[in-house]
């Protein structure tokens, strides 16, 4: 442009010197017209430049602010994938408690059904004080009074203590799903000298009576398999050796019932 000007100013300058219709002043301001014009177009050209330059700023700052919007709506998206597994997570942990909960009150159900048909059964003998029928949490206990069953000192069942296990025999026969736990337990007063060399200690003396108890019950007609001998002797009391009344509490047959599987755990932990 700036050239266009120049060279149109050239030609007419030539044109008016060789016409002589136009004096060196007339042609000065002619000349400082377009300077002027020149000098606009310049300022003009200047400031489009840097309003192209602001353009470009602003193009720049809303590509990069459209870069990080799209960083973070990926952000976003991310989230809301991993906050649905989680609630997909949730929501099949949900249904597990639900179900084992379900489990559980099914169980307790017939854990109480089982406890009340078991001390019907044995009613009477609960009555006349020679057994006693305890419910814990996933186990049945029958807790039978030693001085009925056996002679102090001795493993050897008594004619009353038969007919009394007799019954428990068959009141336990049904249980066909629970393992049968045989616990000899005495007090603390040692075995008699003219006895010990049979049973040295309490130990010998409690696990002979489980064993037997075991034996009659398998004559009764409970699976041998089903059945597990053990004697705690004087280690696992219930009250106070210090006291004759103590001491007959402790001196007992249990015989527990346990859920197959949590005897198979029991079991492994054992090992």
């Amino acid at each position: 442009m700036y050239r266009k000007l120049h060279v149109g100013m050239v030609v007419l300058a030539a044109a008016f010197a060789a016409s002589g219709c136009v004096s060196t002043s007339e042609f000065d301001k002619m000349q400082a017209g377009k300077n002027e014009e020149i000098a606009k177009l310049k300022q003009q050209n200047v400031a489009l430049e840097q309003d192209n330059g602001t353009l470009k700023q602003q193009v720049a700052s809303h590509e990069k602010a459209t870069t990080a919007m799209q960083q973070q709506v990926g952000s976003l998206e991310q989230q809301v994938a991993a906050r649905e597994q989680q609630n997909h997570a949730m929501q099949e942990q949900v249904g597990t408690l639900e179900q084992q909960k379900a489990e559980l009150l099914a169980a307790s159900k017939q854990r109480q059904e089982q406890y009340d048909a078991l001390v019907a059964g044995l009613s009477k003998e609960v009555e006349k004080g020679q057994l006693q029928v305890r419910q814990y949490q996933n186990m049945l206990a029958v807790d039978l009074a030693e001085q009925i069953f056996f002679d102090s000192g001795r493993a050897t069942l008594k004619p009353e203590g038969k007919e009394v296990l007799k019954k428990v025999g068959e009141a336990l026969k049904k249980y066909d799903n629970k393992i049968i736990r045989v616990v000899g337990h005495t007090d603390n007063v040692p075995v008699a000298k003219n006895l010990r060399g049979t049973f040295p200690t309490n130990w010998e003396l409690s696990v002979a009576r489980a064993t037997n108890v075991v034996r009659f019950l398998q004559e009764v007609g409970i699976p041998p398999e089903r059945m597990v001998p053990s004697g705690r002797g004087e280690y696992e009391p219930v009250a106070s050796n210090d006291t004759p009344e103590g001491r007959r509490k402790n001196r007992r047959i249990e015989i527990m019932l346990i859920d197959k599987g949590l005897a198979g755990e029991m079991n492994k932990q054992a090992k």
